[in-house]
């Protein structure tokens, strides 16, 4: 069955590791059959969230704020897949990440009882460590973050030792893995 994917690229590299990670992930869900929207968000203008609880109003502009999110939040609504996709920034996901998906609880206040819409969710993640102990705080949040939407985990591919630009082309292995889990899907 063909399923609508969202993916959220918090790399502020267009052409990073993070992107090549991406690229795998895409060329095997296409494979599949799968539709994707992606989203760069370094790119777009997204502003912080407010706390103003003011979202929730007009499902065509689920925030009060008017910026890049409102392309993202119909591809939001539509997806049955979130990929999480960033590289390690001080063992979280990225600040660009970060902010837009703080900006989705607007369409958590499209309804009365404030519930996120339940997804599957994948986590594409590069870093310059490569161990299990460098990626447990970001696991730690994952799991957290899907337990508290009540979303399941349909994937993840943790690719360490990619620091520079280009560093994950030495490891094929990574993004045979995110192909695979594009394709799995």
């Amino acid at each position: 069955m063909s399923k609508q994917i969202l993916i959220l690229n918090g790399s502020p590299r267009i052409h990073g590791n993070t992107a090549a990670l991406i690229d795998a992930f895409t060329a095997g869900a296409e494979a599949a059959g799968h539709t994707i929207a992606r989203f760069d968000l370094a790119a777009l203008d997204i502003h912080g969230c407010r706390g103003c609880l003011g979202g929730g109003r007009d499902p065509r502009h689920p925030c009060v704020q008017r910026d890049g999110m409102d392309a993202v939040y119909p591809a939001y609504m539509a997806a049955d897949v979130v990929v999480l996709a960033s590289p390690m920034y001080y063992w979280s996901i990225s600040g660009q990440l970060k902010c837009a998906f703080d900006r989705l609880f607007a369409v958590a206040e499209l309804g009365p009882d404030l519930a996120n819409p339940v997804k599957d969710a994948v986590l594409l993640m590069a870093a310059e460590g490569d161990t299990e102990e460098n990626f447990a705080p970001v696991r730690a949040y994952y799991k957290a973050l899907l337990d508290c939407l009540g979303w399941k985990d349909a994937g993840i591919v943790y690719a360490g030792g990619n620091m520079a630009v280009g560093d994950i082309q030495a490891h094929p292995e990574q993004l045979e893995a995110a192909r695979q889990l594009g394709a799995a899907l």
